[in-house]
């Protein structure tokens, strides 16, 4: 994966850091929460991530997932535009080992809002135990 040419893609300037951040995501199989990019990036303090991820998500690059045990959790986005998310699927919480799954090519449920309503962005967590956990 060419990670300037994404950055690019969502009208974000590659910096090092940021492409960095990208490949940190990018690498992972769960979603990451910002203490756990902080562990596997040593050479950006937490504020440079937190700056990055708060770009990242103005620009649609990531999505940002809330309900898990470390709050919120950051997973790299599919969607090929910087002005909507087209990738938004729902996401599994296992409650006992504590890990965010994504469950893909699911989308979400369509829900109609009242008149007047403007959504930005959805969030669907489904919490219980992961098939790992129940071996």
């Amino acid at each position: 994966m060419n990670f300037i040419t994404l950055l690019e893609e969502h009208d974000i300037k590659p910096t090092a850091n940021r492409v960095v951040v990208a490949k940190a995501l990018a690498s992972s199989m769960t979603p990451l929460s910002l203490v756990e990019l902080e562990r596997r990036i040593v050479t950006i303090d937490k504020s440079g991530i937190f700056r990055a991820l708060t770009l990242f998500r103005e620009h649609h690059l990531v999505h940002v997932i809330e309900g898990g045990s470390e709050g919120v959790k950051y997973e790299l986005c599919h969607s090929h535009s910087h002005e909507h998310d087209e990738d938004l699927h729902p996401h599994f919480f296992c409650e006992q080992c504590q890990r965010t799954y994504c469950i893909d090519n699911q989308p979400l449920p369509d829900i109609e809002l009242p008149e007047g309503f403007l959504p930005h962005s959805a969030n669907l967590i489904i919490k219980g135990i992961c098939p790992d956990c129940r071996k």
